[in-house]
C-alpha cells in the first residue's frame, strides 16, 4: 500500500487521484470516476469532491491501494 502525502487537513479524491497518478489532470477526474471503481475505507464512491483525511484508506481499481498520511 502506497502513502500519500498531504499537507492540509483533507484533499478532495479528484486532488487526491492526479497526486497518486491515477489521472493525468484534476479536469480528468470526473470522466475516470464515471468508468473506475474507487473504495474509501471499504465503501464505493465516486464523488471527486469528497473529502479524504489522514488514515483513509483509498483503493483504486487499475492503479491501486492507498493511505492518506498527514506530512
Amino acid at each position: 500500500m502506497k502513502e500519500i502525502g498531504i499537507q492540509t487537513e483533507y484533499i478532495a479524491l479528484g486532488q487526491f487521484l492526479k497526486l497518486a497518478d491515477c489521472i493525468a489532470t484534476g479536469g480528468h477526474a470526473k470522466f475516470f470516476l464515471q468508468e473506475t471503481e474507487v473504495l474509501i475505507n471499504g465503501e464505493p464512491d465516486n464523488r471527486r469532491g469528497r473529502k479524504l483525511y489522514a488514515g483513509d484508506q483509498v483503493e483504486v481499481d487499475g492503479c491501486g491501494s492507498f493511505t492518506v498520511v498527514r506530512k
